[in-house]
């Protein structure tokens, strides 16, 4: 069965499109159109599991071009395969080391409870703009990278704008590729002022990591690709601000767990779990078809874009029990297959295309859980805000409003 022009639909559901569409098939893949050309949707453990296999699909130019212009940047991990990927996302999975993720988040806490006591002085705060602001003063500070109190907002502009704006239509995709440009900019300059003086730079430092990282062969990267891989690391990071905003909605639209990781701290890697699951981050993940083949009725031409439900395979019924119910003691059973849950992607990180920042958001997330529950009291600016589903990432209409933000007693 192929459907017809899909775009609109997806535009105006991107989270839902797949799912519902796939459920009228009865199939975990179907065609259709998108954008004028024919596209392969896939849903599901079994699908995301086919997705990740290189043999068969390939990342390079696979997102759109409006995203890679965006989101991505040219030349960077994502769109490379096989041993070439693997050898430069080895740069990022050292950034995973325990040492690494324990210096970033002493320094996300410090500047978040830091940030936090302003809160009780203002009328109303917006959460997403407040976890934009410290993550990207954070990860600078961790990265090597100096950022004055000046230059701050305007950073956080641009590397906000990189992933916030990056497939929206209209005049927020033109910001999002002024804010590329500048940052490409930016990050280059950084680049090539740590080649300069490798003996005055922190060899430790991200930035000089990323800055001397010799690819295959023994070459430098060239700087405008450097560039994009620094990129790589600051923009994940501070993406990470939509997953914080999305704890509060979660306290907000579940306060029962509120008091539960209040009453109980061991709570708190279930509940992170379970918000990445439960609420929408990023909606799709893309490749292209490398040659002919079928799988489940359905044919697979070579070069035919192919769109993986990272959503709606993290709500998949033939893995989770009751999907749409907000139950993070699921996360306290057996860990979940590497391809049933992927709100970062599927598969193991070192090997296919999923992200390597796990442990970081992980950590981030529990810090942003711990200020919510357990340091802060405070009511919601607008106790119906809901979540802005057709914009991705989806978030609260307005940044998830807080008013009357006092520190909490101690216990």
């Amino acid at each position: 069965m192929i459907f017809s022009d899909g775009t609109l639909a997806l535009l105006m559901d991107p989270y839902g499109f797949i799912g519902r569409r796939a459920r009228l098939t009865g199939r975990d893949a179907f065609v259709t159109r998108l954008f004028g050309r024919r596209a392969v949707c896939l849903t599901g453990p079994e699908a995301a599991e086919l997705f990740y296999d290189e043999a068969r699909f390939t990342r390079a130019a696979a997102a759109p071009v409006p995203v890679q212009l965006t989101l991505f940047g040219r030349g960077g991990v994502q769109g490379l395969d096989g041993p070439d990927h693997r050898h430069r996302k080895a740069l990022f999975t050292q950034f995973m080391r325990r040492e690494q993720v324990d210096a970033l988040v002493a320094g996300f806490t410090k500047h978040l409870r830091e940030q936090a006591q302003g809160w009780a002085t203002r009328d109303m705060v917006a959460l997403y703009p407040e976890f934009q602001t410290v993550l990207v003063r954070t990860v600078c500070e961790w990265a090597g990278i100096a950022l004055s109190e000046a230059e701050l907002p305007r950073r956080t502009r641009q590397l906000v704008s990189l992933f916030d704006d990056a497939g929206a239509p209209g005049p927020r995709h033109l910001r999002s590729l002024a804010a590329r440009r500048l940052a490409d900019h930016w990050a280059e300059d950084l680049i090539k002022d740590a080649r300069k003086d490798r003996a005055a730079q922190d060899a430790n430092a991200p930035v000089t990591i990323v800055a001397t990282y010799r690819t295959p062969v023994g070459d430098l990267l060239p700087p405008h690709i450097a560039a994009v891989e620094l990129l790589n690391l600051l923009r994940p990071t501070v993406a990470v601000s939509v997953f914080l905003t999305l704890i509060g909605q979660a306290f907000r639209d579940h306060p029962e767990w509120l008091d539960r990781l209040r009453a109980d701290e061991s709570l708190d890697e279930a509940f992170v779990q379970e918000v990445r699951r439960f609420y929408p981050f990023f909606p799709t993940a893309i490749a292209r078809v490398r040659q002919d083949f079928d799988w489940h009725g359905v044919h697979f031409g070579t070069g035919q874009r192919v769109l993986l439900d990272l959503y709606g395979t993290d709500h998949d019924e033939r893995t989770w029990e009751q999907p749409h119910r907000f139950d993070p003691t699921r996360f306290q059973a057996d860990p979940p297959a590497p391809f049933a849950f992927i709100p970062q992607g599927g598969g193991h990180p070192a090997v296919h295309h999923r992200c390597p920042g796990e442990p970081i958001t992980l950590a981030l997330m529990k810090v942003g859980a711990d200020l919510l529950a357990r340091r802060l009291d405070y009511r919601y600016g607008d106790p119906a805000e809901q979540l802005d589903t057709t914009r991705a990432p989806a978030l609260p209409r307005h940044g998830l409003l807080l008013r009357a933000v006092s520190k909490r007693p101690a216990v």
